[in-house]
């Protein structure tokens, strides 16, 4: 057997394969950026196609970079969520494009659910709310859109499956039709519960009218997701693991124990807080899922998802061409004495927790003929620590106070961000000499499930890393809030 695990990351604006030892130590990187498509307002797509062949792509260039496929004792895999795939069981080939995770075509669909007062039924089935952002109801766009879907759907020949479950399905040569537990919990067809007590709810296929065969069978993050196709890498490879990116960064950054919590800045920003076997009941609009599952060991988690993160600065730099790169965005902000009182509710494709507006729209507020674009790259950043503090004043409303902040993804090496991030949120934050993060995650899980980590240890590992403590004033950070309350008012109206 080999002594590396080849983890697949697959996010929303480039798929990677990461090799790690057998001390979970990086030895080989390969990244392809894959376009998302705007066809119509709201509107997110890519193709699943484009999906797959670049992720082989570049888990073909990984083990080489490794030393070869006899290097590799499996696979792990951790993926963008929510994001929707509908395939031909026969052929494998999609057919729809895939639907992304902030995609809001479904907004019509999912008001029409509130209205009708479903919302609270929804709730206490699946820990989530009514809303576009999950998968239920972009599989019922696709079976109403594309002409003979659902009468195929229903006959089973179609699958439906996170991008996970469609790789799995790609990897295996389409032998295994399988998802995990954290991926599943994120559909709006999930019965939330860890163990026996999880499942695909038959209440929520009939109310948003999934057929059940389109469906995979669930399985832990750490279990046998089945053998890849020997042709594929020269050598069957195991797969070992799955998760959706936000738990696999939860476990990443070794967050086991109830009480523990991180933070993940992407595209998306996704705060997630470990409650142990607790189901989360949430009074406050955040959303119940499963942290992790494996043998022996799970936890179930509070989460609050921020729609636009990473997306501002790419917003600044590629569209208004303010920064010619997201390294500058710091030393603007930093250049300024304050803000200008400018802010930006950078609500793109509406706002996510603990609001759930998805047909709002982002504004700026507070311009004058003094305001300048280093004005509006600062007031970008800003944006970001304040839907943060807004999520863990909701956090603690719900009874989970979060003491200190575990941070990753591709906006923490902003030292300026994470600075006033921690004075915006008056708490500690602490960010990982080792960013990646949500690969890891898959890595570590991957390791528990060959015998070689036990989880216990991986809890109590140290995870070294710069500590960024509040050093604003109380009264500034106070004053700075208000703004932003005033603004986000405006917004929502």
């Amino acid at each position: 057997m080999g002594d590396y695990i080849l983890v697949i990351d697959e996010g929303t604006t480039s798929t990677r394969a990461i090799v790690f030892d057998r001390d979970l130590t990086e030895v080989a990187l390969a990244q392809e950026d894959i376009p998302l498509a705007y066809p119509d307002d709201g509107w997110v797509e890519q193709d699943g196609e484009e999906i797959w062949d670049k992720t082989l792509a570049v888990c073909r260039a990984a083990i080489a970079d490794a030393g070869g496929v006899d290097r590799i004792a499996g696979i792990g895999i951790t993926n963008q969520r929510e994001t929707t795939l509908v395939w031909d069981r026969a052929s494998g080939e999609p057919v729809a494009p895939a639907i992304i995770w902030q995609d809001r075509r479904t907004a019509q669909t999912c008001e029409r659910l509130k209205q009708a007062g479903h919302e609270a039924e929804v709730q206490e089935e699946t820990g989530l709310l009514i809303d576009p952002y999950f998968s239920g109801t972009k599989i019922g766009w696709v079976l109403d859109n594309v002409d003979g879907a659902r009468a195929r759907a229903e006959a089973g020949e179609l699958a439906f499956g996170t991008v996970e479950s469609f790789l799995i399905w790609k990897l295996t040569g389409g032998a295994s039709h399988v998802t995990d537990v954290t991926n599943a919990s994120r559909t709006l067809l999930y019965r939330l519960g860890l163990g026996g007590q999880g499942g695909w709810s038959d209440r929520m296929c009939t109310l948003l009218n999934v057929p059940g065969a389109m469906l995979p069978e669930i399985r832990q993050n750490a279990d046998a997701f089945g053998i890849s196709d020997a042709a594929l890498f020269g050598k069957a490879l195991p797969i070992l693991s799955a998760a959706g990116d936000q738990q696999s960064a939860l476990v990443g950054q070794a967050c086991l124990d109830p009480g523990t919590a991180k933070i993940t800045y992407g595209t998306g920003a996704f705060l997630v807080a470990n409650c142990g076997d607790t189901r989360p009941h949430s009074a406050n609009r955040l959303l119940g899922t499963v942290g992790y599952e494996v043998p022996g060991r799970g936890a179930m988690a509070l989460e609050g998802s921020i729609f636009n993160a990473g997306t501002i600065v790419q917003w600044l730099r590629d569209d208004l061409r303010l920064i010619e790169d997201a390294a500058e965005s710091a030393k603007v902000a930093a250049g300024l004495p304050g803000n200008g009182g400018v802010y930006i509710v950078p609500a793109f494709t509406g706002l996510g927790a603990p609001h759930w507006e998805p047909d709002a729209r982002g504004t700026m507020t507070g311009i004058t003929r003094a305001t300048t674009a280093e004005h509006l790259v600062r007031a970008g950043l800003e944006s970001v620590a304040y839907q943060t503090r807004d999520l863990l004043d909701a956090f603690e409303a719900d009874g989970v106070a979060i003491r200190e902040l575990r941070v990753d993804g591709g906006m923490v090496a902003n030292d300026w961000l994470m600075q006033f991030i921690a004075d915006i949120c008056e708490r500690p934050i602490l960010r990982p000499d080792y960013r990646e993060m949500t690969a890891l995650g898959a890595a570590a899980l991957a390791a528990m499930q060959l015998g070689w980590l036990a989880p216990d240890d991986w809890a109590r590992r140290p995870v070294p890393g710069t500590r960024f403590e509040p050093q604003m004033e109380k009264t500034a950070s106070a004053r700075l809030r208000r703004g932003w309350a005033t603004a986000l008012r405006k917004t929502l109206a």
